[in-house]
């Protein structure tokens, strides 16, 4: 099968932020030849996204290259995307149909294939309600051919679908939420990776995890939720790998992804990794895009880290100087950073990271400090290995009773009291 081709357009404007390099990427990792990319600043036409002279462009360039599909980064409205196929006559998609083609490419698990299929048919939805009002107007055939009648029965369909695969979703959702319970009831820290396509993610949790999870220098390589165990010294650590950010994500990606981004809301630390190897604006843009994504998800309330990766195609005196500036950004926008980290994933260069994680740790909402009394019955070597893995021993007095000076997860309280241990006076705050 040969592969598509395609002409990419991109209109500037102070309203959003796009980058030629971006988009081209994206065409790539869907798999299209690029003929040519048109691109044009000035603010949105109503009728065809860019300006009617720069339409006749590229209807010239359509007849001069014929492509199979003419692909614009912008968002285009359902009256813009038949106004231009009306002009072209050739299939016209916009920046979240590409997205959505790569993601159907990614997606292995039958979650993230009934996330990219919500997905899908959300975007549908306003373009078979365009198609209805275009046949009432006596302006087109239907939707992809069909009549009328045949377009409404297509929309009660998709509705339906849209039902039906929220429900399953919901299920998965519940399932997760079951064993996040049970993963905290174990003592474990739950740590999420997120960040923009392509930072790392990936090989930053194979790298600290030591597991061989795809990791390709490609966008949305990550669909499917992935979680391991990660050593931090004796603690119970799970690493969750969520899908990648990408500009102005809208709506109803977010919904349709819902069930895995709340990993990050639920996580009890957010890695935020950036490409430290792009120029600046790049990385500027990234970063603010990501933010204002965990925003969206009311997750900028977490302890986060902001890990520059991929250290090694760039100088110490280019990362420190992004490394200055991404303070400045977090100290205005996102103040629940905790430290901005150097890392090499593909390298193992993960010390800054893992040390600010350990010094993170103990001041965790979930802990609090207790006075820890062992009775002479208990095994005091298990138990204070036990309070390692879940917490951390401050000081021990061994008398009649191994005294202990203590920060435990409130969650591990009851476990700790069914081996009988005894726990007094817990503070009013974390440490």
């Amino acid at each position: 099968m040969r592969d598509m081709k395609a002409i990419g357009v991109i209109r500037y404007s102070r309203r959003e932020r796009l980058s030629r390099e971006e988009f081209e990427e994206l065409l790539r990792s869907a798999g299209y030849e690029v003929l040519a990319v048109l691109e044009q600043n000035r603010e949105e036409h109503p009728r065809y996204n860019i300006g009617r002279g720069k339409l006749e462009e590229l209807k010239e360039l359509v007849k001069e290259l014929r492509p199979d599909k003419v692909i614009f980064a912008n968002r285009l409205t359902p009256s813009q995307a038949y106004n231009l196929w009306k002009e072209l006559r050739v299939e016209i998609l916009d920046r979240w149909q590409l997205v959505l083609e790569i993601f159907e490419k990614r997606a292995h698990s039958k979650e993230a294939k009934l996330q990219v299929e919500l997905a899908s048919l959300q975007y549908e939805v306003p373009l078979v309600k365009e198609a209805i009002r275009r046949i009432k107007l006596g302006d087109r055939a239907g939707f992809k051919g069909m009549g009328e009648y045949q377009t409404q029965q297509y929309l009660k369909h998709i509705r339906y679908r849209m039902g039906k695969i929220r429900k399953e979703l919901e299920r998965v959702r519940a399932d997760r939420g079951v064993k996040r319970k049970r993963r905290e009831e174990l003592g474990f820290l739950l740590i999420a990776l997120a960040g923009y396509t392509n930072a790392g993610k990936s090989t930053l949790l194979n790298a600290l995890a030591g597991e061989s999870v795809e990791a390709r220098d490609q966008m949305f390589t990550t669909l499917d939720t992935t979680t391991r165990r990660f050593k931090l010294g004796r603690k119970r650590v799970l690493l969750t790998d969520t899908v990648g950010f990408i500009d102005n994500l809208p709506p109803f990606i977010v919904e349709a992804f819902h069930s895995t981004l709340e990993e990050i809301v639920k996580a009890d630390i957010v890695l935020l990794v950036i490409d430290a190897s792009e120029p600046w604006a790049e990385v500027r843009r990234k970063l603010l895009a990501s933010i204002e994504i965990l925003r969206e998800l009311k997750a900028l309330d977490k302890p986060m880290v902001i890990v520059l990766n991929k250290i090694d195609l760039t100088n110490d005196e280019d990362v420190e100087e992004k490394r200055r500036r991404i303070m400045e950004i977090a100290d205005e926008l996102a103040p629940s950073v905790r430290a901005v980290v150097k890392t090499s994933a593909k390298l193992g260069i993960l010390e800054e990271l893992k040390r600010a994680l350990e010094e993170i740790i103990p001041s965790l909402p979930k802990y609090r400090r207790f006075k820890i009394l062992i009775p002479s019955t208990v095994d005091p070597g298990k138990v204070l290995g036990l309070l390692e893995s879940i917490g951390e021993v401050l000081s021990v007095s061994y008398g009649d009773e191994v005294e202990v000076e203590g920060l435990v997860q409130v969650g591990m309280i009851k476990e700790l009291t069914r081996l009988g241990i005894k726990l007094e006076h817990p503070s009013n705050e974390a440490h």
